[in-house]
């Protein structure tokens, strides 16, 4: 088995948008210390019933993953145009892409991917601010790299 690593400088993320980036884009000029993550999942519903035996069901579930990008970043172009997009015809605009973490010797497939939130512009400060894009995939599939 490969050593793993804490690298994440040589992780990438690489986006398509149906109808406006067919090729895979690679979101670079990422933030700091937060280049993309993903929220926790809840995937379970559970009751506790009153004999205190627990009871549980499978639920589907959307996986919220913010990506943020120092304000210099050419990749802000990416989303910018993906959300003028979705502005001028009124509907949204899909995504899929993929993530490769080498230190880890992990690849993940997102399937399905709504841009549900983000900010417009960078907060202007003593220096321009990260700005923060968060998609919404229908799923993230972990595989070998």
């Amino acid at each position: 088995m490969a050593r793993r690593t804490l690298t994440a400088a040589n992780a990438i993320l690489l986006l398509s948008v149906t109808g406006l980036y067919v090729t895979p884009q690679r979101i670079q000029g990422f933030s700091t210390d937060d280049a993309f993550d993903v929220d926790a999942v809840e995937g379970a519903e559970t009751m506790m019933g009153v004999d205190g035996l627990l009871s549980g069901g499978f639920i589907p579930k959307e996986r919220k993953m913010t990506v943020t990008l120092q304000a210099d970043s050419l990749s802000n172009d990416f989303f910018d145009n993906w959300t003028s997009a979705q502005d001028v015809v009124r509907e949204l605009y899909i995504a899929n892409g993929s993530i490769a973490i080498p230190s880890l010797s992990k690849k993940y497939t997102l399937t399905r991917g709504i841009l549900s939130s983000y900010k417009p512009l960078a907060g202007v400060k003593k220096v321009l601010q990260p700005r923060a894009f968060v998609i919404t995939w229908q799923a993230v599939q972990p595989a070998p790299f």
